[in-house]
């Protein structure tokens, strides 16, 4: 008995010390969670990766390129002998080896153009990640303000129902007394199986909340994780004393939306000029050096031959007289070192060469007409970010003042239904009314507390909509 009193005193222990220690993420730590693990931003950083990459292949492109090749072949049967030129079966193992330097030298400006397009590539995807971050970031900050409002709503519940569970106490106490009927303690007993009620849902809902923000952040362990909880209070909403239209001059300077369409129509006015390039001559230069070797043996010591000094080579057409030379012969014999071979039978071959496209099918006209096409649509695109930003600009800033009219709304009902509240639990107390007419005022109070909180926080995301199209980074939002 002893020993399990022990275990259990250290299984408390335990749970309580994990309990204390238990992380409470704040909203800060979300946003630095979820702009480095978040998989979408992963994305949109190896977009860049990328686009890097492609600016590295078009600078690449404008160096002379080298290549070499050496091969090492053999041949059997009835081949050329490279030293004789007489063809006759043998085995023979020949090494050949060259190098190639090649540049181009003129190509229609299309590989200077295409660097100009790669730096255009990499901005507009630098312009998409810092977009990306900025919608996780509100993202993260909703989620968080979701959490937060449903355990501000989680209170409000706990604290109602305990003045409920005291409700039952007096109420039972003025029922013994003979103050109030039966009815009453009845009504206040069913008041407080309803809340009960709403305090489960209200639980059930801070969970989702939380296994949504979870998700956001990629933290698996959902059961453990847990925000901190602060009191937010109204901040930036100074953001208001500025006009739609110094918010929309703002925006259009600022936000990726208008950059990203600008850079995608520098891209399609690039890829013009790149068509076009396709329709002008090229010119390149080239230099190649080659060598090579055989095993082959070669003829040496060439010499009179002492049973036939001399060979016919010809006659005298008008003499009839027979032309004779020195009849000789040669020893075959061992062939050169491998690397004396190689010096001596080197060579460089060099030149230019010039390529003018005359007709292909119409592919380059074309491909000109079609890259025109794509610098009307990147226009149009443009013109309609422009208008999408002005009319989202102007609509967080309507939904922003509502927001505000709401809140200061909820305010003045709270304020009044607490009242009321209290007014009623007065007279309740000296049953000058009954539990039903208690229970709906105190219900109409749940209710108001509740709708405070609803239009604070969605108050404040509002507040922060706005700051992020007035050009404030999604990691220095003001709450």
């Amino acid at each position: 008995m002893k020993y399990i009193v022990t275990f259990l005193l250290l299984a408390i222990a335990v749970q309580t010390s994990q309990g204390q220690d238990q992380k409470k993420w704040t909203l800060q730590e979300c946003l630095e969670r979820a702009l480095e693990k978040n998989i979408q931003i992963k994305q949109a950083e190896l977009d860049v990766e990328a686009a890097q990459i492609d600016k590295k292949d078009a600078w690449g492109a404008l160096l002379p390129n080298l290549n070499g090749n050496v091969s090492n072949t053999w041949n059997t049967g009835l081949t050329q002998n490279v030293t004789t030129g007489i063809l006759q079966n043998q085995v023979t193992r020949n090494v050949s080896a060259g190098a190639t330097v090649g540049i181009n030298l003129f190509d229609g400006l299309r590989n200077y153009r295409q660097v100009q397009r790669a730096k255009i590539a990499k901005l507009s995807a630098q312009y998409s990640l810092g977009k990306m971050k900025d919608d996780v970031g509100l993202l993260v900050a909703n989620n968080f303000l979701q959490i937060i409002l449903n355990k501000e709503n989680l209170k409000v519940f706990k604290t109602q129902n305990q003045l409920t569970l005291e409700q039952i106490d007096r109420t039972q106490e003025l029922v013994d007394g003979g103050v109030l009927p039966q009815g009453d303690l009845l009504e206040v007993k069913a008041q407080n199986a309803t809340e009960q009620q709403d305090i489960v849902d209200a639980q059930n809902q801070v969970q989702i909340s939380l296994i949504s923000l979870a998700q956001v952040l990629l933290i698996e362990d959902y059961k453990d994780f847990d925000v901190a909880e602060a009191d937010y209070e109204i901040a930036g909403d100074e953001i208001l004393l500025n006009s739609p239209s110094e918010i929309i001059a703002q925006a259009r300077e600022k936000r990726y939306e208008i950059r990203i369409a600008e850079e995608n129509k520098n891209l399609a006015e690039k890829d013009v000029q790149l068509a076009r390039g396709a329709s002008l001559p090229t010119l390149s230069a080239f230099i190649n050096y080659n060598t090579r070797e055989s095993n082959a043996g070669r003829f040496t010591d060439a010499r009179i031959d002492p049973d036939q000094p001399t060979q016919q080579i010809g006659v005298v057409e008008s003499t009839q007289q027979i032309v004779v030379a020195p009849n000789t012969i040669s020893t075959l014999g061992n062939p050169l070192p491998f690397f004396t071979q190689l010096y001596l039978n080197d060579g460089i071959g060099y030149g230019f060469q010039l390529s003018v496209p005359l007709f292909n099918g119409f592919q380059t006209r074309n491909q000109i007409n079609r890259s025109k096409v794509n610098v009307k649509r990147a226009t149009f695109n443009l013109e309609q970010a422009q208008l999408d930003l002005e009319s989202n600009v102007y609509q967080a800033y309507v939904d922003a003042q509502g927001a505000l009219k709401a809140y200061e709304a909820a305010q003045a009902a709270a304020e009044s239904q607490e009242l009321a509240f209290e007014y009623g639990q007065e007279r309740y107390d000296v049953g000058l009314t009954n539990a039903f007419d208690l229970s709906q005022s105190k219900q109409r109070y749940d209710n108001a507390r509740i709708d405070l909180n609803r239009t604070k926080y969605d108050y404040i995301f509002r507040l922060k909509v706005l700051e992020l199209y007035f050009g404030v980074p999604a990691t220095e939002l003001k709450f």
